[in-house]
């Protein structure tokens, strides 16, 4: 069994065009992994910062990270639909989402990476930052960044 090549997304419209981009480029007979970052609520919501008490219940934190990993899967069903690969494996993982791609990739000891870019320049990635750049400087593997339309 050759090594996987993750196909990350956030289940945007643009993400899934973009790996629906790299599944053409690649071919759909590669091993793949589809996966998204579950966008939990950060812990400290439960202990609070500073003066600032606790933001939640532990129990309306575990039905936050619940109703989180549930649209995460929802995604990936409407991804995976989307892609149209018969034999796919489907993960939901946490953390923030540069480091967790490719800690998963190192773990996975994946071939590749394909990712979108919303294609955000300027101040607004400067601000923002973003996960395409992380993950292309960061990476164990080779990175495929595809983009569905042009930019302007």
């Amino acid at each position: 069994m050759s090594p996987p090549i993750l196909l990350c997304t956030d289940g945007s419209v643009e993400a899934v065009d973009a790996l629906v981009a790299g599944v053409a480029l690649l071919g759909s007979d590669q091993e793949y992994v589809l996966v998204t970052v579950a966008d939990a609520p950060d812990p400290e919501v439960l202990t609070g910062t500073g003066h600032a008490g606790a933001a939640m219940t532990a129990e309306e934190f575990d039905l936050a990270v619940g109703r989180s990993h549930e649209s995460a899967r929802q995604a990936l069903g409407d991804t995976e639909s989307r892609l149209g690969i018969e034999d796919i494996e489907v993960r939901v993982i946490a953390g923030e989402p540069a480091s967790a791609l490719c800690g998963l990739a190192t773990e996975l000891g994946a071939r590749a990476i394909v990712l979108g870019t919303r294609g955000r320049g300027g101040l607004t990635r400067a601000l923002l930052g973003s996960v395409s750049d992380y993950v292309v400087r960061n990476a164990p593997c080779t990175v495929v960044v595809t983009r569905t339309h042009p930019t302007s």
